[in-house]
This record gives C-alpha cells, structure tokens and sequence, in this order.
C-alpha cells in the first residue's frame, strides 16, 4: 500500500477576483505542465499553516497569513497518495516571483481556468464547489 503525503494548496485572489495559479515544470512527477494553485508538501512535524505560508513564500516570494478553509481533496498518483488541503489565503504582500518549480505563472479568473489544462486536485476541487472559490 502507498503511503499518503498532506500537500497544501493557497487561493489567493486579486482586487478584480482573479486567482493566483503557477504552471508546474515538464520534469515534474505530478501533473506536469499543468496549472495548478500555489502550495507544497508539509514536512514531518511541520503545522500545516506554518508549511502553507512557507511554501507560498518559496514558490511566488508573496508573504501571506491562512484565512479559512476551503475544501481537501484525495489524489492517487502511481508513486504516491495525497491529501490536498486548499485554503483562503489573506493579507497578500509582495510581488509575485515564482521559483524554479514552476515555469509561469498568471492571474485568470473561473472561466479562463475551466480552458486551460490544470492539476488533477485543483480540478477536483472546482468540480466539488461547482466552479465557484
């Protein structure tokens, strides 16, 4: 049996309702290419809040504090299980500079996202809100 990994996942939004979303590497193990909202592991020990801010601040240099939660969603790849947690994200400071893990990203709101190709949880998460975050 595969072990499970928690990952956790930030919505920031702009002023004109736009989400934050990064496009992953063509090297990665999961979803490459994909679109996908900011986030990553949290590591042994490691509050989850604490792994969100960290790993925003990592991958797009914004400073953010955890608002509420917004869904969790299970994902099975063929190397790994993992429980995403996707939470609202506040107090948004900086400019946005993604880290080598990534290889763009943009502004887009529910409608652009349903036309691009994006990562299996954040399609799953759209699908349990019915496209509305």
């Amino acid at each position: 049996m595969k072990s499970y990994g928690l990952t956790v996942r930030g919505i920031i939004k702009n002023d004109n309702d736009e989400i934050l979303i990064v496009k992953r590497h063509p090297k990665s193990r999961t979803d490459p290419e994909m679109w996908e909202l900011p986030g990553g592991k949290v590591e042994m020990g490691e509050f989850f809040a604490d792994a969100l801010i960290r790993e925003i601040k990592e991958e797009t240099s914004l400073d953010v504090s955890v608002g509420d939660f917004c869904e969790a969603v299970q994902n099975d790849y063929s190397h790994k299980r993992t429980v995403q947690i996707m939470m609202y994200l506040e107090n948004v400071q900086g400019e946005v500079k993604i880290s080598e893990e990534h290889t763009d990203w943009m502004w887009a709101d529910l409608e652009k996202i349903k036309g691009l190709e994006i990562s299996t949880s954040l399609k799953k998460v759209l699908e349990k809100k019915n496209w509305e975050i």
